[in-house]
């Protein structure tokens, strides 16, 4: 009898690529050491969407069995354990898992090092089996489970005025009572997008999520079946509208991301309300288009691989954490969906941010990110109990707007912005006021009481009511967090430096709006990408309570003219073109992040700030003649600045020193004025290498669509241009002052020996020297 020799299991290849510009990397290791304990890890995925992984963590190089971790059977290529590490030494390494089996199935990857410091942070993230332990499937829970609910009807029923009830009430519930519900929006004419008929759809869409959430949760609380009749006639209305129409994800993801969530408010609080009919109808097609979404930002932007994608990174929060919570227990996708957004978050959030709490695209774009990152860790926190906000980035960035968009600025900040020149967004204060209750801190509940003063009478402006509701967040954040008490700025450190994205700022009397200072540099290692423009080694300049040196144009629309030609672009900067050209901001992802700055060196005296950025990659993407291209930024005696700009090309080329007004400057010989309606300052050209540059005043914005305009106020900018050559050293002086105190600086060169000296000095004789090596 023959026998058939047993079969050969062939062990799988697992290969490491090396990671791009645009994807994730390996992590931590010697090169990326862990900010929190237990570190985050990350590698690259198998070529198989499929795989599955085993990682193993120890103190051993060879791992030991009595000195290793092992987790296995993980879904993703990105992973935070529920436990943390004693201090020392470790080492990693991963394969891919076979669950059929239960056992690795490949070779190991190279074996990667780290530390772990006791002063590292402990921000564990529970496995998936105490996670779904916790989540329970009663309804609601969002916000607020059965028990809570009842708890917070019987305080409101006692006082009405409880967190802000009766205001919640009177103004984002009763209304929708008497309120038509919304027609479904149509498809643009021919397919093609216009941006009054898109904000038309967004905010429809934003007041479904209005009419149902709101409806429903008065009703629930007060126990009045009008008001959940109403909600579920909304719901039911917007639960009808095409999956596959103008608001699917496909055709308008702003739109359909505010579908899904009113879709998911209303199931979850209106479940008890609906017949069995109706609950499978809305569930039916709310898993429908939570599909779509979680399809799109897993397998077709796959965030875990290429996680510089606003919109997909966005939608986590904004979409699927409301909705899978809705959706959990009845769903099995909905569970995986989850948790790939718990563990995301958890793990490789933010793509634009480090630990000190900055954001690559702008205050603008952190105030949205914010927005529903915090409506999603609230939503998580009371419906399984893990705490996002523990994590570093959480317990620092509220520093990043209270540094970078300061009450009263208005056009002194860096990447789109939607407000149009208006003063911070309520939301921006808001949201810093959500971290004074996650830290404690009160310079964040100041920050929150300057905005909300300064914006009284925005609230139905777009970029406020379009977004959110203030009433809603009100009510939310008083149920939930503790009182903060205001605390003033004028103890808080003049400099914030964000390495993590190449900010620095400056803030001199935040607390006092005459004499208040902000200046702002960049020379960020995001390059120009998403939200980010081509504004390496630029700075805007607001004192004495008005923006002077400014980010110029207005954010009208994403792709629109204005934004495409000059908002992205360096010649809207204040900032330098070398050859004519400025530094690449296209849409090609993969330049856009090459085309990079950074901060070189920081250093702080007293009377004496030094800023070094180097932005030579970001003009050579452009301009492949630049050699380098570096600027150094000194602040003096907290009064005036001395700008110098380092150029070398490999053949001559003309350098052009730009700055950007509100209103008309003066220019002169050699140096301009702007003064404007509180404050101004002058620019003086102190030395120039190459000879002394040309000055021109140049009004509005030249190449851009006038219908794009229609309305809007002008700008201006001064344009001096140095002489070609090979080499460029210009020093610049730039002196800001109040209108009551005018003010100015004095200077004299010494060029005798191997260096330009060169000399300043004020009315009171407290001087400064900057040296220039001479170039033989």
């Amino acid at each position: 009898m023959r026998h058939s020799a047993p079969a050969i299991v062939k062990q799988a290849h697992l290969d490491e690529p090396r990671p791009g510009s645009l994807t994730i990397g390996y992590a931590p290791s010697e090169q990326s050491p862990p900010t929190e304990n237990p570190p985050r890890f990350s590698w690259l995925p198998d070529i198989d969407d499929g795989g599955r992984y085993i990682l193993r963590v120890s103190a051993d190089p060879g791992f030991a069995d009595d000195k290793t971790r092992t987790y296995k059977d993980l879904a993703w290529s990105f992973f935070t354990p529920d436990e943390t590490l004693p201090e020392g030494r470790y080492h990693w390494s991963y394969a891919l898992w076979d669950p059929k089996t239960a056992t690795c199935s490949s070779n190991w990857s190279a074996v990667r090092s780290f530390e772990i410091s006791e002063k590292l942070p402990l921000t564990p993230l529970p496995g998936r089996a105490a996670r779904h332990t916790a989540s329970h499937i009663s309804h609601p829970r969002l916000w607020m489970n059965s028990n809570r609910l009842e708890t917070f009807a019987a305080a409101v029923a006692k006082d009405p005025d409880h967190c802000g009830w009766s205001d919640f009430f009177a103004k984002s519930a009763k209304p929708w009572l008497e309120r038509p519900i919304i027609e479904e929006p149509k498809p643009y004419p021919n397919n093609v997008r216009v941006a009054t008929l898109w904000r038309q759809m967004y905010i429809d869409c934003q007041e479904a999520i209005y009419a149902i959430r709101h409806l429903a949760i008065a009703g629930r609380v007060l126990g009045r079946d009008d008001l959940l009749d109403a909600s579920r006639d909304w719901l039911l209305a917007v639960a009808a509208w095409d999956p596959t129409g103008a608001t699917s994800r496909a055709y308008n993801d702003e739109a359909a991301f505010r579908v899904v969530v009113a879709l998911a408010w209303g199931y979850d609080w209106l479940h008890d309300h609906l017949s069995e009919e109706q609950r499978n109808t809305v569930r039916a097609v709310l898993l429908r288009r939570t599909r779509e979404v979680a399809e799109h930002v897993i397998a077709h932007a796959r965030i875990h691989v290429f996680p510089y994608d606003s919109h997909a990174v966005r939608s986590l929060s904004a979409v699927l954490t409301p909705a899978c919570i809705a959706l959990y227990g009845e769903s099995d996708e909905a569970v995986e969906w989850l948790d790939y957004t718990v563990e995301f978050l958890a793990t490789l959030y933010s793509p634009w941010a480090g630990t000190d709490g900055g954001w690559a695209e702008g205050p603008h774009y952190w105030m949205t990110g914010m927005a529903y990152l915090i409506e999603a860790a609230n939503l998580i926190r009371s419906y399984i109990g893990f705490d996002l906000y523990q994590r570093p980035f959480f317990q620092n960035t509220g520093r990043f707007p209270l540094y970078t968009k300061a009450p009263g600025t208005r056009r002194a900040g860096f990447g789109d912005d939607s407000t149009m020149g208006d003063l911070p967004g309520l939301k921006v204060g808001y949201n810093v006021r959500q971290f004074a209750g996650v830290t404690g801190d009160g310079h964040y509940q100041w920050y929150f009481d300057r905005i909300k003063a300064d914006a009284i009478g925005t609230e139905a402006a777009f970029y406020n009511y379009g977004w959110w509701d203030l009433n809603f967040d009100e009510l939310v954040y008083r149920h939930d967090y503790r009182e903060v008490a205001a605390a003033s700025p004028a103890d808080l450190p003049a400099l914030a430096v964000f390495n993590d994205i190449g900010w620095v700022a400056i803030q001199n009397n935040m607390q006092d709006p005459d004499q208040h200072l902000q200046f702002v540099f960049k020379s960020s290692p995001y390059g120009s990408l998403s939200h980010s423009h081509g504004d390496q080694n630029a700075f805007v300049l607001y004192a004495y309570g008005e923006d002077l040196a400014i980010q110029s144009g207005y954010y009208i629309a994403f792709n629109s003219s204005m934004h495409l030609h000059w908002r992205r672009q360096t010649r809207s900067k204040n900032a330098v073109l070398i050859g004519g050209k400025g530094q690449y901001a296209e849409k090609d992802k993969a330049l856009a992040r090459r085309a990079a700055g950074r901060i070189v060196e920081v250093e702080e005296n007293p009377g004496h700030l030094r800023i070094l950025g180097d932005a030579t990659a970001a003009y050579q993407v452009a301009n492949p003649l630049v050699q380098k291209a570096e600027r150094e930024i000194h602040f003096v005696n907290d009064s005036y600045f001395v700008i110098v700009d380092h150029v070398e090309c490999s053949e001559p080329q003309e350098l052009q020193w730009l700055c950007h007004t509100v209103g008309a400057p003066q220019a002169g010989r050699s140096s301009f004025r702007y003064n404007g309606r509180k404050a101004g300052f002058y620019g003086q050209f102190i030395f120039s290498s190459a000879g002394m540059p040309q000055i021109t005043a140049v009004e509005g914005f030249p190449g851009i669509d006038p219908a794009e305009l229609e309305g809007l106020e002008v700008h201006h900018h001064i344009c001096a241009t140095a002489p070609a050559a090979t080499r460029h050293s210009l020093v610049t002086l730039l002196v800001p002052y109040s209108l009551k105190e005018p003010k100015r600086i004095f200077s004299f060169i010494d060029d005798q020996g191997f260096s330009t000296d060169i000399y300043f000095t004020d009315v009171d004789d407290q001087r400064f020297k900057l040296s220039l090596p001479k170039q033989f």
